[in-house]
């Protein structure tokens, strides 16, 4: 298939680490990306990965990939999980850290769920990758989402403070896109987009 992957995000920052991930091992994949508004459905990160992507491709028309980022505190048992772009456009940084307040711990896991179609008709297959951390007081750039906020175990430093290099070798969605890209690259050539 002549055809390139088509990334569904209207996110530049998700692009480019995207990009910069799967170009990091001399067999780069080539994708583009494309802005589509897909309601989401409620669920869990799984479901709601599948579903984005089986209308991703029907909107399309061929093979795309979607991805779904969720930050799920140990306290609150898994939430605010995919809904966490939700909180944070409500209540900011601050106010995911004012969430914790009055509980034992501030634990919490980054979770990424990429699901690939390829194409119209077929069942997405999905992807995960986690990083376990902590929810801290916001430090670095404030530009990512979550970032400022979340400090993977044993680094001493939020996402946003880390060079991109290091964020992505370690991050929960460099590890969902390492098991994409196993699964990309052991397609037949005809089969595949890459």
């Amino acid at each position: 298939m002549s055809e390139r992957l088509i990334f569904v995000t209207g996110n530049v920052n998700k692009l480019k680490e995207v990009k910069k991930i799967l170009s990091d091992d001399g067999q780069p994949i080539e994708i583009d990306s494309r802005s589509l508004d897909i309601p989401e459905i409620q669920g869990t990160t799984q479901e709601v990965a599948r579903d984005k992507c089986r209308r991703a491709a029907e909107l399309i028309g061929g093979p795309c990939i979607t991805e779904d980022t969720a930050l799920c505190f140990t306290a609150l048992n898994g939430l605010p999980g995919p809904y966490v772009k939700y909180f944070m456009e409500s209540i900011g940084h601050e106010g995911l850290n004012n969430m914790l307040v009055g509980f034992p711990t501030k634990a919490a896991w980054a979770l990424c769920t990429f699901a690939y179609s390829a194409g119209p008709g077929t069942e997405p297959i999905v992807f995960e990758g986690r990083t376990d951390g902590l929810i801290v007081p916001a430090r670095g750039p404030k530009v990512f989402g979550w970032d400022a906020v979340f400090e993977p175990d044993g680094t001493g430093l939020t996402y946003a403070e880390m060079p991109d290099l290091q964020k992505n070798k370690l991050s929960h969605r460099y590890k969902a896109l390492e098991k994409l890209r196993a699964y990309l690259q052991a397609l037949p050539t005809e089969a595949s987009t890459v």
